[in-house]
């Protein structure tokens, strides 16, 4: 990992990468934050996440932001339900383990978003194809709670652009006793849909809380 997590900017915004469209559509039709926030649409995969984060980021962009990496995920643990929200402690993937800025700080925020909502913390590990069957198992046994294609290259590149917040929150769609196979028609899909569109607020209020003077 290069760098670590420092204190946000009182002039940052925020910066929430997603991976596809209609994460993206999700994200930015739920209520909206009184807030400098950027929903960015990565494309999919580690390699695509790595260069639009890193454009993002760039001189001319906003190069102080705080970064979430957000979107659906593959849930591993058994008991897991599309829906299901996913606070990551540290993502992982072959390039190392970056960890994540206030974990709790973000689990209070979400619960108050999304209430009855199934909350989850622990590793969030990455992957370069979708994961199936006795793949979800092998890392399960890591000790990772979910796993997903971009939120470990999102943090990585975020932080190789020098220090700053960083964490990933993601909704289970895809699950160990429920896997998906198309996002928009299955039930499981539309429950993963709505949780995603109700979590940007409590994006706002991870990244205000962040700029609080520490006393």
């Amino acid at each position: 990992m290069a760098g670590a997590p420092g204190p946000a900017s009182p002039q940052a915004p925020l910066l929430v990468a997603c991976a596809l469209g209609i994460e993206q559509v999700a994200l930015r039709s739920g209520r909206r934050p009184a807030g400098p926030v950027r929903v960015l649409r990565t494309g999919m995969g580690p390699r695509a996440a790595e260069a639009a984060v890193a454009a993002a980021l760039a001189p001319g962009g906003a190069p102080e932001a705080a970064v979430i990496a957000s979107g659906f995920c593959a849930g591993l643990a058994p008991g897991m339900h599309p829906g299901d929200l996913v606070v990551a402690e540290e993502t992982r993937d072959a390039d190392g383990v970056t960890p994540c800025t206030g974990t709790g700080l973000l689990v209070a925020a979400l619960a108050r978003a999304v209430p009855g909502a199934t909350l989850h913390t622990g590793p969030l590990t990455g992957s370069d194809h979708v994961v199936r069957g006795p793949e979800r198992a092998a890392l399960r046994a890591t000790g990772a709670v979910a796993v997903d294609m971009e939120s470990a290259a999102t943090l990585r590149t975020a932080l190789c652009h020098g220090p700053r917040p960083v964490a990933a929150v993601r909704v289970v769609v895809d699950a160990p006793e429920h896997e998906l196979v198309r996002i928009g028609t299955v039930r499981g899909g539309i429950s993963a849909f709505r949780v995603l569109r109700a979590v940007l607020p409590a994006f706002y209020e991870w990244h205000r809380s962040l700029l609080l003077p520490r006393r």
